[in-house]
C-alpha cells in the first residue's frame, strides 16, 4: 500500500474513533443530566470543553496528513 493510502487509513481511523468518543462522552453527559438536573450547568460545561478537546485532535489528525504529505 502506498503513503497516500497509509494516510488516508490513518485520516479514517481518527475520525471514526473521534465520532465514536464523542458520541460516548456526550452519551454520558446527557445521563448525568437527566439523574442529576440541578448539575446541568456544570456538566454542561465540561461536556462542551470535553467536545472541544476530542474535535481538536481530529484536526490535528487531518492536518498531519497535509504535513506529511507535503513533506
Amino acid at each position: 500500500m502506498e503513503t497516500n493510502g497509509l494516510l488516508a487509513l490513518g485520516l479514517g481511523l481518527a475520525a471514526i474513533g473521534s465520532g465514536l468518543g464523542l458520541g460516548k462522552a456526550i452519551e454520558g453527559a446527557m445521563t448525568a443530566m437527566g439523574r442529576q438536573p440541578e448539575a446541568i450547568p456544570k456538566i454542561q460545561t465540561a461536556m462542551i470543553i470535553g467536545a472541544a478537546f476530542i474535535e481538536a485532535l481530529t484536526i490535528y489528525a487531518f492536518v498531519s496528513v497535509f504535513v506529511l504529505k507535503a513533506g
